[in-house]
């Protein structure tokens, strides 16, 4: 990724253009990337100058949105690592990012214009290898559900198949 400066003439009007390099594709401007891109571009450009000048507390709000269920553990992650440092606020959506966390707080409306705060400790959070885990887990049980489905399946065909006589 590289930070270039749009105006390095005029200091206290430049902006800056962020260039970064997903995987698999060429280097890049963020304005032509895709949601998912900016999102994890914009996250690792906050997370490394956290790493250089860490920060008591942040607050993210729902920038795991764009993302795919890969890179919201790749997200979940980055962020684990970095709790030892700074403190995470995050406002998500995503179950996945709600799985890794040590405290959720969730706000719900019981009767109209009256909120109502509800929070539960989580049991140390989940880390992306036990949701890899899971997910292989699930994988495996649509497998061999799957296989038995196919089996069962061919039982039937078999049952219902005209059977030849034998002279």
């Amino acid at each position: 990724a590289e930070l270039r400066l749009t105006n390095p003439e005029d200091m206290l009007d430049t902006g800056v253009e962020i260039l970064a390099q997903p995987p698999g594709k060429r280097l890049g401007n963020l304005e032509l990337m895709s949601g998912g891109e900016k999102a994890f571009t914009a996250v690792s450009l906050l997370l490394a100058i956290f790493r250089f000048k860490p920060s008591p507390f942040c607050i993210l709000d729902e920038v795991d949105a764009p993302l795919d269920d890969a890179n919201i553990d790749r997200y979940v992650e980055a962020l684990r690592a970095m709790t030892d440092r700074s403190q995470f606020i995050v406002v998500t959506h995503s179950k996945r990012t709600m799985q890794a966390v040590d405290v959720l707080y969730g706000v719900t409306m019981q009767e109209p214009g009256v909120s109502k705060l509800v929070g539960v400790r989580v049991a140390g959070g989940e880390t992306r290898s036990t949701l890899r885990r899971a997910q292989q887990q699930e994988k495996a049980a649509q497998a061999a559900k799957d296989a038995a489905r196919a089996q069962k399946d061919q039982r039937r065909a078999d049952e219902a198949a005209p059977q030849a006589a034998v002279a």
